[in-house]
């Protein structure tokens, strides 16, 4: 059911904690499945992410590709972070199941979310950057409506 990866970074995240006085912040959640990302960043003052932690309330999936997305941004630049997308999360775990998938959408946008905060502090535009859903699913009620 779940790779070996997946496994080892739920039964041994790494990263885990917060970090005081954090670059950014960002936490988004899934209402539906009830689990919620807090990414915490430690960004130098020439863009290079120094520290990264997490805190996650929600299944070993969600714990695992929390741990894995902080192994994939720490000492990256802000733009290499911005590349990090939730398949690049999947792909490092060796794949999730189809209906885990959305554990690693929340990976991308917590990541997302806190550079954000970063730039909304520091008063700077990250190219591609948008702002984030604080609920991975926000406007999917609206579209269901539509059909």
């Amino acid at each position: 059911m779940y790779s070996e990866k997946v496994m080892d970074h739920f039964e041994h995240p790494r990263n885990v904690g917060e970090i005081e006085n954090a670059s950014g912040v960002g936490t988004v959640g899934n209402a539906k499945c009830g689990d919620i990302m807090r990414i915490f960043l430690d960004i130098s003052d020439d863009g290079i992410i120094r520290d990264v932690k997490f805190k996650t309330f929600g299944c070993g999936a969600a714990v695992a590709t929390s741990s894995m997305a902080t192994e994939l941004v720490k000492g990256k630049t802000v733009q290499e972070a911005m590349q990090v997308t939730n398949r690049a999360v999947m792909e490092a775990l060796d794949g999730l199941p189809p209906v885990k998938v959305h554990c690693s959408l929340l990976a991308e946008e917590a990541i997302h979310a806190a550079l954000w905060d970063y730039a909304q502090k520091k008063g700077i535009v990250i190219e591609g950057l948008e702002k984030p859903k604080s609920d991975i699913h926000e406007g999917e009620e609206q579209e269901e409506e539509e059909y």
